[in-house]
C-alpha cells in the first residue's frame, strides 16, 4: 500500500466511522457547504464531463487530509499551535486543470515520516481487526516470571499479533502455560512500547494495556492521525518537542532527533496545554515566584514555618517567592518560553518522579530530566555563552544566558506514535483527550485507564 492509499484510506475511514455531514458542519470553523459553494464557483472552468466527479471527491474528503476534520479548539481547553491551512477549492481546480490531481492529493496529508509510519501502523491494526483481532486477556492476579498461568496462550497470541513475539516463537509456544524467559522478553518489549516499567511482571498496569482490543488501538491511531493533520507542515529544523501523553522530550537539530529526555508534565487536574512557543534564553539558578493559586491552596495554609523550611518568603507585593538554591522548585535552570501562560521548562530537585511510568504530576510546567546538561547542549554552539552558563552554575548566581537564536518548543499530545524501532507505541489517555476527540468524530473507543505507579509527594508544590 503506497502513501496515497494510506492517507486516503485513513481519511475516509475516519469519515465513515464518524457522524454524517451535518455533524461535520458543527466541527469545522466554516460550514462545508460554504467551501463547496466556493469550489463550485471555480469548478465551472473545468470540462463539464469531470465536474461531477471532482465535486464528489471534494465532498468526500471535505479537506480532511489537509486540515483534519475537527477544530482542535473544540476538544482541548487550550490549543495554540500553528495550523495547517490549504486553499482546497483553488488547489483542486488547478490540479485538475494541470492534470496533476494525484500529486496534489499526495501533498494534502502530512508527508513527514511520523505521519507516514503511523498511517502504515493504522493499516496494520485494521488488518488485525479484520482478521478477528486477538484473544481477550482476562484480568486477574499478577503473573510472575517463572510461574504458570492459564492466560499464557492468550498472551502469546496477543504478542505475536503486535510483533513483540515472532510468529515462529508463537507457534513453538502454542499451548504452553509456563511464563518462561523467551515470553518474558516479549512482555518487556510490550511494556516498553506502552510506557510501562519493563520488569517482565504482568501486573495491573500491563494487564490493563493487554485488555485493549485491536479495534480500540486502530481507532486510537486514527485519533492521533487527526491531531497530526491539524498542524502546519513546515517545521523549524531546530526544535524541542514534548509529548505530554508519553512524558518524553525530543530535541531536533537540523531536522533530525538528536537527544531525548524523560520529563514530568501536568497532572490530570493541571494539564499541560498544547502550545507552540519560542524561547531564546536560559536562566541559571532561577528563583521561583509562586503563582497565587498555588500559594493560596498549597503553601500559605502551612504557615510561616513551612515557608522558612523551604527557603520561601513573601515579597512587598504579596507574592510568595522561593529563593534560588538547592531547594528551589525550578532546580538549577529554567528555559523561558515567550507568552506561554506561565508554562515553561525547568529543572527540579524532585528527581525520583523521572523513574516512574506515569509522570503526569506537575502543576502544568515541564520538568526536564538532566536539565543542566540539556541547557549545556543547547549552548554548545557558542563557547562564550556556554562558559557564561558554567560560571553561573559554579557560583550559584542567578544569571540569564541568551541562546543567540530562537528555538521552537512544541507541547503535543500523542497517545499513539511510532518509536525509534519503527513500532507503534501507545500511551493511555491520561488527559482524556482521546475520549473527547472520539466523541467529536462520532467514534466509539474503550481505552484502558491509567494506573499510577507511585505515590504523590505532598511537599512537591513546584510548577
Amino acid at each position: 500500500m503506497n502513501r496515497r492509499e494510506l492517507g486516503f484510506g485513513v481519511a475516509t475511514t475516519t469519515l465513515t466511522l464518524g457522524a454524517a455531514s451535518s455533524a461535520l458542519a458543527q466541527t469545522r470553523s466554516v460550514d462545508p457547504q460554504i467551501f463547496i459553494a466556493g469550489f463550485d464557483a471555480q469548478a465551472g472552468r473545468l470540462p463539464e464531463a469531470v465536474q461531477a466527479d471532482v465535486r464528489a471527491v471534494y465532498q468526500l474528503t471535505g479537506g480532511v487530509l489537509a486540515e483534519g476534520r475537527v477544530r482542535p479548539e473544540t476538544v482541548e481547553d487550550l490549543w495554540e499551535m500553528q495550523k495547517n491551512s490549504v486553499d482546497i477549492p483553488r488547489g483542486l481546480t488547478q490540479a485538475v486543470s494541470a492534470n496533476q490531481l494525484s500529486q496534489w492529493f499526495d501533498n494534502l496529508a502530512p508527508t513527514d515520516i511520523g505521519y507516514t509510519n503511523l498511517s502504515a501502523g493504522y493499516a496494520r491494526y485494521r488488518r488485525i481487526t479484520r482478521a478477528g483481532g486477538w484473544p481477550a486477556f482476562r484480568q486477574g492476579g499478577t503473573i510472575e516470571p517463572g510461574t504458570s498461568d492459564n492466560r499464557i496462550p492468550a498472551l502469546v497470541a496477543r504478542l505475536v499479533a503486535e510483533g513483540d513475539l515472532s510468529a515462529a516463537a508463537g507457534e513453538r509456544l502454542k499451548g504452553n502455560l509456563a511464563y518462561g524467559p523467551e515470553l518474558q522478553q516479549a512482555v518487556r518489549s510490550f511494556q516498553t512500547r506502552h510506557g510501562l516499567g519493563a520488569d517482565g511482571r504482568i501486573g495491573p498496569g500491563t494487564q490493563r494495556s493487554l485488555g485493549a482490543t485491536a479495534e480500540d488501538r486502530a481507532r486510537q491511531i486514527a485519533l492521533n492521525l487527526e491531531r497530526r493533520r491539524w498542524l502546519k507542515r513546515d517545521l523549524n529544523p531546530e526544535r524541542i518537542e514534548v509529548n505530554t501523553a508519553a512524558a518524553i522530550m525530543v530535541y531536533w537539530k537540523d531536522g533530525k532527533p538528536v537527544h531525548s529526555n524523560r520529563v514530568v508534565v501536568g497532572s490530570t487536574e493541571n494539564q499541560t496545554p498544547s502550545l507552540e512557543k519560542p524561547f531564546a534564553s536560559v536562566v541559571a539558578n532561577p528563583p521561583w515566584t509562586v503563582p497565587m493559586g498555588i500559594a493560596r491552596r498549597e503553601i500559605l495554609p502551612k504557615g510561616p514555618g513551612y515557608l522558612a523550611a523551604h527557603d520561601m518568603y513573601i515579597n512587598k507585593d504579596g507574592w510568595v517567592v522561593q529563593r534560588a538554591g538547592p531547594q528551589s522548585s525550578l532546580g538549577y535552570v529554567k528555559f523561558e518560553l515567550r507568552d506561554s501562560y506561565a508554562i515553561f521548562l525547568h529543572d527540579t530537585p524532585s528527581k525520583g518522579a523521572f523513574n516512574l511510568s506515569v509522570r503526569q504530576r506537575s502543576h502544568g510546567c515541564v520538568r526536564v530530566q538532566n536539565a543542566v546538561e540539556f541547557a549545556r547542549l543547547l549552548l554548545q554552539p557558542d563557547p562564550a555563552k556556554l562558559a557564561q552558563f558554567d560560571t553561573a552554575q559554579d557560583s550559584r548566581e542567578t544569571t540569564r544566558v541568551t541562546t543567540g537564536r530562537e528555538i521552537a518548543v512544541r507541547l503535543l499530545y500523542w497517545t499513539a506514535f511510532v518509536d525509534g524501532q519503527g513500532r507503534v507505541a501507545f500511551r493511555e489517555d491520561v488527559y482524556r483527550r482521546d475520549e473527547k476527540l472520539a466523541q467529536a468524530l462520532g467514534i466509539a473507543v474503550n481505552l484502558p485507564r491509567v494506573v499510577a505507579d507511585g505515590p504523590s509527594d505532598a511537599n512537591d508544590v513546584g510548577p
